[in-house]
């Protein structure tokens, strides 16, 4: 599904990435840990087209990724949440949804003009959408409070509202559990084993939080120094030698 071949990428002769490969299946989760310098936001950054590799390939669905911007990757499913949440705080949490899908005709003064009931009508279901969501989330009593208010683990959960508004092809989950309460990191975790069954979302998801993920992942992916090291199930990966040098005995 997400195949990664042979990227490189240095800065300022420092090699972040290097020669890395390796495959994400479609609808699994999956969980890179590593190091701190093992190159997984880089690698995030290249998938989701924020910087452009010296060499190599991502491809989605045998389809080059590399070279597209993020709003066209965005446009294609490739989504990305961060470790802090870029929530939009002065406006409410509804309007942070509604606020998300792409190509809406109503933002053009032709659309406007020609197909108002038409523009009527998708609004209507876009709100009906985001209300199910935010239902599902449990943030429903909070869709007329204004983002900037909420808790972190909210803000969490609002950025994963956000990418259930265009129905993702693959979702890019960066710290998810950073700074989150445990009672928050369980429902975060419950809805994505959710999405992931009910909707078939993939989710790759940069943790340190090894118990939360060998919960959660299908396999989890180790990097070191810019590399692919190793990958397989929590037990699997602790029982790894290089992997307990490299990551683990200093973790």
């Amino acid at each position: 599904m997400l195949q990664i071949s042979k990227i490189n990428k240095s800065f300022g002769g420092l090699k972040v990435l290097n020669n890395l490969s390796l495959k994400i299946e479609k609808g699994s989760i999956s969980g890179l840990i590593g190091p701190n310098g093992a190159g997984k936001t880089t690698l995030f950054n290249v998938i989701n087209g924020s910087i452009k590799p010296d060499s190599g390939s991502v491809q989605l669905n045998n389809y080059e990724l590399i070279g597209l911007q993020p709003h066209e990757l965005f446009e294609i499913g490739v989504l990305r949440t961060f470790q802090i949440p870029h929530e939009f705080f002065s406006l409410t949490v509804l309007d942070n949804l509604l606020v998300v899908p792409p190509n809406k005709i109503g933002e053009t003064f032709f659309g406007q003009w020609f197909f108002e009931k038409k523009i009527k009508k998708i609004e209507e279901i876009n709100v009906k959408k985001a209300k199910d969501i935010l239902d599902i989330l449990g943030l429903s009593h909070l869709e007329k409070e204004y983002a900037g208010n909420l808790s972190g683990g909210q803000k969490k959960l609002l950025e994963l509202g956000r990418v259930m508004m265009v129905e993702p092809e693959i979702i890019l989950l960066d710290e998810v559990g950073a700074g989150v309460n445990k009672t928050l990191l369980k429902k975060i975790s419950n809805i994505i084993k959710k999405l992931n069954k009910e909707k078939k979302y993939t989710f790759i998801m940069i943790e340190h939080d090894l118990d939360f993920i060998s919960k959660l992942c299908d396999t989890i992916i180790v990097m070191a120094e810019g590399q692919f090291l190793t990958q397989g199930n929590i037990q699997q990966i602790k029982s790894n030698q290089k992997v307990i040098d490299i990551y683990l005995g200093k973790s």
